[in-house]
């Protein structure tokens, strides 16, 4: 089948919304509420193209592929307190639990390992997966920066598992570092981690020289940008960097940690890219992956809700190959 008769996948857990941070904390449940809503209201546009699916489930073994037990030990115990006393936790100053946090987080995985399951099976073209909490700064033994569990790493182990994929591509443009991903795979020969990030920023990680360990060496590549950047030279250094990636690398699947925090505007990042752009470069990775590699797009940051929505619109429309309203 080809792929311009394949619809594009769109999948929310219905779970994502109930995680519970408090209004004041900039991954707040308004963030899926404006996601949602700008992709409703645009669905006459993309009609046809794009469908919602229902997410399956997963195995506490697909998360232990790349957490240990006592992280999710940890969230659990948390998430206890949390519901024995009706309050929300705190497992770091930025990072909180609530009763339905840790469902949301594995509701959220167990959408991607699904998005990405039926891509590589061919029943979707592409998919683009609203996961929340986002997860690109979780460790394997760690929950930071708002994230839980590190649904893109969970994902790609779960196609070399399951689907005998033996190399994955990861892209993140994300305002912040994923150090989690990176730290991940950092001594893995089968999944090139590919970042551009601001810097100095949080997490302080990210810099050129951290290119892997190992059979991992040359296996990270690390473009910090600095603050207020413009969108053409943030999407020159981007496609500049992604050809030198897929000129050393061949992936059978790219996963995208798309943080909408790169927009202008945006309180926790300072970079100065539109929706515009997002779907340029989402339309690009389409057009240089290798022939049947599957791709899949999953949430991470982004923190003023609208804005956040009408980039989530942008890079489905590049996924569907629909244009953007100028």
């Amino acid at each position: 089948m080809e792929d311009n008769a394949r619809p594009v996948g769109f999948f929310i857990h219905p779970d994502a919304s109930l995680h519970d941070t408090g209004w004041g904390h900039p991954e707040h449940q308004g963030r899926l509420r404006a996601v949602a809503s700008a992709v409703g209201q645009d669905l006459l546009a993309i009609d046809g193209k794009v469908i919602q699916v229902e997410p399956g489930k997963i195995e506490d073994q697909d998360i232990l592929r790349v957490h240990t037990e006592s992280h999710l030990k940890t969230l659990r115990q948390a998430v206890e307190i949390s519901t024995e006393e009706s309050r929300l936790v705190s497992i770091d100053p930025d990072t909180i639990v609530s009763p339905n946090s840790l469902n949301a987080a594995c509701g959220s995985t167990s959408a991607l390992v699904t998005a990405v399951k039926m891509v590589h099976g061919g029943e979707l073209s592409t998919a683009f997966v609203a996961t929340r909490p986002p997860g690109h700064h979780a460790t394997a033994d760690r929950a930071m920066g708002f994230c839980l569990v590190n649904h893109v790493a969970i994902a790609a182990r779960w196609l070399q598992v399951n689907c005998n994929v033996q190399r994955v591509l990861i892209i993140d443009w994300d305002v912040h570092h994923g150090n989690g991903t990176q730290d991940i795979f950092y001594r893995d020969g089968s999944v090139y981690y590919f970042s551009l990030h601001q810097w100095p920023h949080f997490p302080g990680s990210g810099s050129i020289g951290e290119i892997g360990e190992g059979a991992g060496a040359g296996m990270t590549k690390n473009v910090p940008v600095k603050a207020r950047t413009s969108a053409s030279e943030y999407c020159g250094l981007f496609l500049d960097n992604l050809e030198q990636v897929l000129g050393s690398f061949d992936p059978e699947f790219i996963l995208i940690s798309a943080g909408f925090d790169v927009m202008e505007g945006d309180p926790l990042g300072d970079l100065c890219l539109e929706p515009e752009d997002l779907h340029f470069l989402t339309a690009e990775i389409l057009r240089r992956a290798p022939k049947e590699c599957g791709v899949t797009v999953t949430l991470e940051g982004g923190y003023d809700p609208k804005r956040t929505g009408l980039g989530v619109k942008a890079v489905l429309r590049a996924l569907a190959a629909v244009d953007l309203d100028r």
